[in-house]
């Protein structure tokens, strides 16, 4: 197991690399000049060259990519072109929201999708699978930012039950957890149908139910059991779709997370912000990626990791 461990976070390294060299070379692609920001509309050509000579702007890409990753083996992420504060603080300090928000939409997503797949998979074709599976349809294809909207104008405004804005207290996260959550808990509810009914006409659910086993017994503890592979593989891929759903949601409701820094940084052409924030949650994703096969062996002992 260790071993396995070890080879997977060292595989980490070139993904990685390979995410910083692409999101390097877009954002140096991207029209606009952070040091026409930086000197302001009214500033000289002399003016701007000085504001790109302090910042290293002038040099050759390439060499501003070696400065960068030089930074990073020292553990340094470099500083915001905006606040001139170093980036690696700017993200600690917005992570906590962020990871509150996408663990909160996690729960959101498992309790909605599973409940709504299971109910589907033990009736199939019936008006409730149906049903279910439209509403998870509707789910798939409604945009987070469109639902954080409704969310905002039923319960905030009209009803006035929850904050629409702010990370500060438990309060402010239900309704992004819930408009994140939702969108995911539509594609992990037709994942575990289709799961469970692929188990439940196996030889060993026959068996049970000759032996008489309750239903509910067979499909909570031998039929779920059985199909959680493929749940576990997609929930931790949608926890990477949450994370990058917590940009546009984070914007929405005025959070101080990751998601809306990205944004504002995009905005300000702020480089070593942009190029931090996007590592940082890639690197996220990827040690989820490893949780998510180290889950594999717990549920199902015949997997090894030799």
């Amino acid at each position: 197991m260790l071993g396995y461990i070890a080879k997977r976070l060292l595989q980490m390294i070139p993904t990685l690399i390979g995410v910083s060299i692409l999101c390097f070379i877009i954002i140096h692609s991207v029209p606009g000049d952070p040091a026409n920001l930086i000197a302001g509309v009214d500033a000289t050509a002399e003016e701007i060259q000085i504001v790109k000579e302090r910042l290293g702007l002038d040099r050759p890409l390439y060499e501003q990519y070696g400065s960068y990753v030089m930074g990073l083996l020292q553990g340094d992420m470099g500083k915001s072109l905006r606040s001139d504060r170093p980036v690696a603080e700017e993200l600690l300090s917005r992570f906590p929201s962020t990871i509150m928000l996408t663990m909160l939409s996690v729960v959101v997503m498992v309790l909605v999708g599973l409940f709504a797949g299971i109910m589907s998979a033990i009736r199939p074709n019936s008006m409730r699978d149906n049903a279910t599976m439209m509403v998870s349809l509707f789910g798939i294809s409604m945009p987070v930012f469109w639902s954080g909207i409704m969310l905002i104008l039923v319960f905030s405004y009209y009803l006035q039950w929850l904050p629409s804005g702010g990370s500060t207290q438990l309060k402010h996260y239900i309704l992004p957890a819930i408009a994140l959550g939702l969108s995911s808990s539509a594609v992990l509810a037709r994942l575990t149908r289709s799961s469970i009914l692929e188990v439940i006409h196996q030889d060993f659910i026959r068996t049970a139910r000759a032996k008489g086993v309750r239903e509910k017994l067979i499909i909570y503890k031998h039929t779920l059991k059985n199909a959680l592979i493929p749940i576990i593989t997609i929930v931790g891929l949608e926890f990477g779709h949450l994370l990058g759903g917590a940009v546009l949601t984070e914007t929405v409701f005025s959070m101080n997370g990751i998601g809306r820094y990205i944004i504002q940084s995009i905005q300000f052409r702020d480089y070593p912000a942009i190029q931090g924030s996007i590592l940082f949650v890639a690197a996220i994703f990827v040690f989820v990626n490893l949780v998510v096969d180290l889950c594999y062996g717990a549920v199902d002992p015949r997997i090894r990791y030799d």
